[in-house]
């Protein structure tokens, strides 16, 4: 299986298609914005006849039809609601640095990095499950753009572009997981690849 940087660093929400409502959904739709319109306005007939004042039925179901109008369009425009107050809060950071709880394709991507990394902190074969693979793959995507290789299509030059301590540590499992230091180290060493 083969992997792209793009797709490593996509966000992780996809595009949902839009499922198109039938003609008894559109009915629906028209039915119960009719009977909102209705309540509304007796609601404010009674309203203002209580108060001594009269207004043409008309304008007040053209005013009522424009207000859930346009409450209608604000809602469609609005940003998506914010996290749950309950999620996870990231380690290590100081508050208020970077709002690590807005939507973006940086968190998205940091976030696919994130997870697995702390799920297989102390299981090293997690880590040579989960990890381990996908810096291969990110490696091997260096690899093909720089220079048109893999370590699959030709293992020897890429072992020498690679250098002997990251080519060894992508080909053999690690007896336990990396430190952070030393995973900070070989990401710096794949980072070198040009």
């Amino acid at each position: 299986m083969s992997t792209s940087i793009d797709d490593l660093l996509s966000s992780a929400e996809e595009p949902v298609e839009e499922t198109r409502r039938s003609g008894g959904g559109r009915a629906r739709w028209v039915l119960r914005t009719l009977g909102v319109t209705a309540a509304i306005v007796v609601v404010v007939v009674v309203g203002l006849r209580a108060v001594g004042l009269q207004v043409s039925l008309w304008v007040i179901v053209a005013g009522v039809l424009a207000v859930l109008a346009v409450r209608r369009v604000t809602a469609e425009l609005s940003p998506p609601p914010p996290p749950r107050a309950g999620a996870r809060a990231p380690a290590g950071e100081e508050p208020g640095t970077w709002n690590w709880s807005s939507r973006d394709a940086l968190r998205a991507a940091v976030n696919k990095w994130e997870r697995p990394l702390d799920w297989c902190s102390g299981n090293r074969e997690r880590f040579t499950e989960r990890v381990l693979p996908r810096l291969g793959e990110l490696a091997d995507e260096r690899l093909r753009q720089k220079h048109g290789v893999t370590r699959e299509s030709d293992p020897a030059r890429a072992r020498t572009l690679l250098g002997e301590p990251l080519w060894t540590f992508l080909a053999t499992p690690a007896r336990r997981p990396p430190s952070p230091r030393d995973l900070a180290a070989i990401v710096a060493e794949l980072e070198k690849l040009s």
